[in-house]
């Protein structure tokens, strides 16, 4: 019963908005709307990853959702990239980090750990992980340090090689994680029970709930202009934390249902590996399309404000997951810390 209830609901809301937006009602209707779309959207793309992962394994699982959950924030920034609104999408790829980091690990942990006293995932993972953010960061740090001395020729060319080294670096990571050292990476695995559907069923779901949280994203995000108005709310806000926590919404219903479950490998693998994707992969790809679909193709220098908030969430999420345990205060710091991030942003 309860299921029948979520899935008539899913597809009531998901109706509603298309047709709130394609009828132009009220913005602020609009925006209501899309947001209760997406929370049911959010929840049918957990329960499709948490259907795979039990096929291909947890670590997989996790990195098929941070890829599908940040398959709707590519096209967000495509077609902000496409209209030349840098600014947002680089507030946007720096609110996606630090949501990931600090939001949506930061709640998997406290809940999780609620429920269990501690939870452990693969100490190799999570050391490999913290090495990754730190050429994140690096990434982002070198090029708004040298910028000053360079021409906008120079500065396009070095943002144009950054982005193929860091794309080359997620893709060799993923062959060192995915096929040469995947034992050592991997998670014991835990016993939870039959899948709720067949394997193919579960990549069609997967599929599909995808391509769901695409057009809801896409919805909602047409919305928060005129709403963000409404409230005073500053751009830089607007891009780091509501579009990021929009477009974030399926990582963070899959990653807490992972915790829930004591799967916090898969968790991790959500959290950090979807800001890990965003870091080395999406933002440069996103820096490459700009080169082709715009005149003024976008850099990689980003701003202080974003640099330093991308850091500070590196820094204390590497302090937390490096022992590979977790309990729920240590989720808590990291709320805090995004909370801390959220208003400093509000008022800025």
């Amino acid at each position: 019963m309860k299921g029948k209830l979520f899935y008539a609901g899913l597809l009531v809301f998901f109706i509603f908005a298309g047709i709130a937006h394609y009828a132009h009602m009220n913005t602020t209707l609009q925006f209501i709307i899309a947001c209760i779309a997406i929370i049911f959207v959010a929840g049918f793309l957990g329960k499709a990853t948490e259907s795979v992962a039990h096929y291909a394994g947890e670590r997989m699982g996790g990195f098929l959702n941070a890829t599908f959950g940040n398959a709707a924030e590519l096209i967000i920034a495509f077609f902000l990239v496409k209209d030349g609104l840098y600014d947002v999408v680089k507030a946007s790829v720096t609110g996606a980090i630090i949501g990931n980091l600090l939001l949506v690990l930061g709640l998997s942990i406290f809940t999780g750990g609620l429920k269990f006293k501690e939870q452990k995932f693969n100490v190799n993972l999570a050391s490999h992980n913290s090495s990754l953010m730190i050429l994140a960061v690096v990434a982002l740090f070198i090029p708004a340090i040298f910028t000053g001395g360079l021409t906008t020729k120079e500065t396009s060319n070095m943002s144009m090689i950054v982005a193929i080294l860091l794309i080359a670096a997620y893709l060799l990571w993923l062959f060192f994680s995915m096929v040469t050292h995947k034992s050592l990476l991997s998670d014991e695995a835990i016993e939870h029970g039959e899948a709720a559907w067949s394997k193919g069923m579960s990549i069609l779901f997967l599929f599909v709930a995808t391509v769901m949280v695409a057009f809801t994203s896409e919805w909602l995000v047409g919305t928060l202009e005129e709403v963000t108005h409404k409230f005073g709310l500053s751009e830089l806000f607007v891009g780091a934390f509501l579009i990021a926590i929009i477009g974030n919404a399926a990582e963070h219903s899959a990653a807490v249902m992972m915790a829930l479950k004591n799967k916090m490998g898969a968790a991790v693998e959500i959290a950090i590996g979807s800001s890990l994707q965003i870091a080395l992969f999406v933002a440069p790809v996103l820096i490459l399309l700009s080169f082709v679909v715009s005149g003024t193709p976008m850099n990689i220098v980003f701003s202080t404000y974003e640099i330093a908030a991308i850091g500070v969430a590196v820094f204390i999420t590497k302090s937390i997951t490096q022992d590979g345990s977790t309990n729920w205060y240590e989720g808590l710091l990291l709320l805090i810390v995004y909370i801390i991030l959220g208003v400093v942003f509000f008022l800025v």
